[in-house]
């Protein structure tokens, strides 16, 4: 196994937006390589402290290792953001200054072929964030209708090509069953006619990301989990979020959207009688981008979005 390395999105923007201050408590829901948790650490010293959530063992080892120097100013859990309030529950944290996501795969995920989540090198078809538990992706293609793989890579994937993709999948799990990521992109691109993979993206790539998504119930928690770690922040803390395709982004935003105006009374009721107050304000009318410079050191930042919203 590789070395644990992320390069970290949006770092500078995310910590600022943070307004991180000496002494406070923060999270980081998705800890990875520690980036934005070492600017945090060194920000809110010399006694502010970052509890870190990774569902992946290997980053929680690798962050433990690598911000070392902080000490006990670092508390790494294992666990899933979705779960962030009972697991700082649990030890004993009812409230946070500030806290950050960064809902993107790790560039360790990628590049280490054997976890799956490529479609550029063949490895065992796994994609689990934490390989402690769960399906693998293997698993669905092997297991599903042709009516449940189909909703995924439409759902999740926004494939216009997802029933003809799901019905090739189980044409070969007849035969065999689909069991690395080789096999699966030499289906898709079989289901896919030759005209349609032309140009644009690699052809797997939606079905991939679709998959990644399905196996770790990414998107269906969401909004519920934002939620939470809003109430968690103190009046003043902000939650800033970094997304990396439509489906989050649109969530997200939603999210803010609700909780800065939650109010369900219809548009013309001259007054609210719902009850229904803001708990938030939206700090990025926009999302922020990554700057060009930026995008053409990591490419992989180019589609990532920040959105900041701030406790009331």
């Amino acid at each position: 196994m590789g070395e644990f390395t992320h390069v970290t999105v949006l770092l500078q923007e995310a910590v600022e937006a943070l307004q991180v201050k000496p002494g406070g408590v923060y999270l980081d829901g998705t800890l990875g390589g520690g980036g934005h948790t070492e600017a945090i650490l060194r920000q809110s010293g010399p006694d502010g402290v970052v509890y870190g959530i990774d569902r992946d063992r290997d980053a929680l080892r690798a962050a433990g290792e690598r911000l070392a120097a902080f000490g006990e100013r670092l508390k790494p859990l294992h666990g899933n953001f979705h779960d962030a309030k009972a697991l700082l529950a649990a030890q004993g944290v009812a409230q946070l200054d500030g806290a950050v996501l960064d809902l993107g795969v790790s560039s360790f995920q990628f590049d280490e072929g054997e976890r799956g989540f490529s479609f550029q090198e063949d490895a065992r078809l796994d994609m689990r964030m934490d390989q402690s538990c769960g399906r693998t992706a293997a698993d669905l293609c092997n297991t599903l209708s042709g009516e449940e793989l189909t909703r995924i890579i439409r759902d999740y994937g926004e494939e216009r090509w997802a029933a003809r993709i799901a019905a090739f999948i189980l044409q070969a799990r007849e035969k065999k069953p689909v069991e690395t990521t080789g096999e699966l992109v030499s289906i898709i691109k079989a289901a896919i006619p030759k005209g349609a993979r032309r140009d644009g993206p690699h052809p797997a790539r939606r079905t991939f990301q679709a998959l990644r998504i399905a196996v770790n119930d990414e998107l269906e928690p969401l909004a519920k989990a934002l939620e939470e770690l809003v109430s968690l922040l103190a009046p003043g803390g902000r939650l800033a979020v970094i997304t990396f395709h439509s489906l989050e982004d649109r969530i997200v935003k939603q999210t803010f959207k609700r909780l800065q105006n939650p109010c369900i009374c219809p548009p013309k009721a001259p007054v609210c009688t719902c009850g229904k107050l803001p708990v938030a304000q939206v700090v990025t009318r926009k999302p922020i981008l990554p700057s060009p410079a930026e995008v053409e050191q990591n490419p992989r930042s180019r589609s990532a979005k920040l959105r900041v919203v701030q406790k009331l």
